[in-house]
């Protein structure tokens, strides 16, 4: 008796609705990328999908026309008939070609339009060169003059790093050497602890920025690196330790008592054994913490300020909104330059993303 196949319905529904949502997170990104290329008059002209193949009016012929033809009545040229006022919005003739009226009634010109296919679309690195260097020195006279051309973000640019990379190793430190206390050693009160420290995960980081940035200023951290990598390192540990815990607890129980067998210690079972293992979950919990602080723009804010020199990524976008709204060629450019190293972070640590995440989630 042949096998009867399942219903196709549910699998269909559910690659097409991923199709679709990948598609709508595809297709802004593109349009940044190809806006951060195009020149910016071609910007302020036209929508980023004109760089695709498609077919435009070319004008193939240009004259004046005769000066006894009566312009308030009926007009014909090559073979398309219409006013004054539509011949200015343009009348298509039979064999395919346009006619426009260009200029006023009395002294315009007419143009003969045929459709060709787009060429290559004009690009350019300026775009980059003004927002990452953005500065051009030109020498005036005895006098040495500093012309400021785009947004010089690559201080800025440096900050951020600054502040992502010892924001994403402490936590994981720090949370992986908890995690394994809680799965593998025996301590009184250890549920009770860790039930705290799960239910810390309910605690937005907004409620707590005035009192922690009153203790701040009372211990002088205010305006430094350190006092957003304490930020972050303690408003992130809830969700590390528990993801970690959740990885960790699920390692095989032999090679923890053959280590001891041995004669290990914990340090050295955490350090040689347990950590080589949870490369899943360490790679995992470092994609979240690191866009999460990357793209933080709050917790810098308040705790570094809108200082120039200490401006994260994110503070000098915001100011590029501000004061250059108009310079989409700069903003485009600028917002792909701070997604840049997110994407290679994701794309390089995506092969471990899942499988962290879903760690102990069956038994």
């Amino acid at each position: 008796m042949a096998k009867s196949k399942g219903n196709p319905f549910p699998r269909l529904f559910v690659n097409v609705t991923l199709i679709v949502v990948c598609l709508l997170w595809l297709i802004p990104t593109l349009g940044l990328f190809v806006s951060s290329f195009r020149p910016r008059d071609e910007i302020m002209s036209s929508g980023w999908w004109s760089v695709l193949p498609h077919r435009v009016w070319v004008t193939t012929e240009q004259f004046t026309p005769d000066p006894s033809i009566d312009r308030a009545g009926v007009m014909t040229f090559e073979g398309a008939t219409g006013t004054f006022e539509q011949l200015r919005q343009g009348i298509e003739s039979p064999d395919g070609k346009r006619v426009v009226w260009i200029g006023n009634r009395r002294a315009g010109t007419v143009q003969v339009q045929e459709k060709q296919w787009s060429g290559m679309p004009a690009t350019t690195l300026q775009n980059y060169h003004d927002v990452l260097a953005g500065k051009n020195v030109t020498i005036q006279g005895n006098a040495e003059e500093a012309a400021r051309k785009g947004e010089d973000m690559s201080d800025a640019f440096i900050n951020s790093m600054a502040v992502t990379f010892p924001a994403v190793v402490i936590p994981i430190l720090m949370a992986a050497f908890a995690a394994y206390g809680f799965a593998w050693m025996r301590f009184p009160g250890r549920k009770l602890v860790f039930a705290l420290m799960v239910a810390l995960l309910v605690v937005p980081l907004q409620i707590a920025l005035v009192p922690v940035l009153t203790d701040y200023v009372h211990l002088r951290l205010n305006g430094t690196y350190m006092s957003v990598w304490l930020a972050h390192t303690g408003f992130g540990l809830p969700l590390a330790v528990f993801l970690l815990y959740n990885y960790i607890s699920t390692l095989p129980r032999e090679i923890m008592e053959a280590a001891i067998v041995d004669g290990a210690s914990h340090f050295k079972i955490f350090w040689r054994l347990v950590l080589p293992l949870s490369t899943p979950a360490l790679a995992s919990f470092a994609i979240f913490q690191f866009l999460w602080v990357w793209n933080d723009y709050l917790v810098a804010l308040i705790f570094i300020g809108n200082v120039p020199g200490v401006q994260v990524l994110t503070m000098r976008l915001a100011d590029m909104v501000g004061s250059r709204g108009s310079d989409w060629h700069l903003l485009t450019a600028g917002g792909f330059v701070s997604m840049l190293l997110p994407l290679i972070v994701f794309f390089s640590l995506q092969r471990y993303f899942v499988r962290g995440l879903t760690a102990g989630s069956v038994k």
